[in-house]
């Protein structure tokens, strides 16, 4: 590949990342909601109650940034923070009563890209899409994790 390839693979991912999180977007905007905000929801009705610590790895964001969405998520009153009881220094994330009831009426945006995105793609062309991305990231963060330890 050419230095300069504006019709990379990696171009192509980063189209198809920006107009993801663009519909993604689109989609919680009516019900006040962000990505991040939908995800914490997300791993609360899929999970059940968490470590707030717990979400930091899956989400891929910082501390604060985390602090912050639950704060949101907090006042909106569509989850509850509590401090856990086996370590007093950690707090616990639930999803409350009207979290459970926005969770029944959103609609899901990760399907309707899905759906979208890869109508009339056959499953092996989605198979080799995934494993040249999949591969091409664990490269990438292996790279990232050897110039840490440098």
């Amino acid at each position: 590949m050419k230095p300069g390839n504006h019709q990379s693979a990696g171009t192509w991912a980063k189209n198809f990342h920006l107009a993801a999180r663009s519909v993604i977007d689109m989609t919680l905007q009516p019900y006040d909601l962000g990505p991040t905000q939908w995800y914490v929801l997300w791993h609360l009705v899929h999970d059940g109650s968490l470590a707030q610590r717990d979400l930091l790895q899956p989400l891929q964001i910082e501390k604060a940034t985390l602090s912050g969405v639950v704060s949101a998520l907090v006042r909106k009153e569509l989850i509850e923070q509590t401090t856990d009881p086996a370590d007093q220094r950690q707090k616990r994330l639930s999803i409350t009563q009207a979290g459970q009831a926005l969770w029944a009426k959103l609609p899901d945006p990760i399907d309707l890209i899905l759906k979208t995105a890869f109508a009339g793609v056959c499953e092996h062309d989605l198979a080799t899409v995934t494993q040249v991305l999949s591969l091409g990231t664990a490269r990438l963060n292996s790279l990232l994790n050897k110039d840490k330890k440098s």
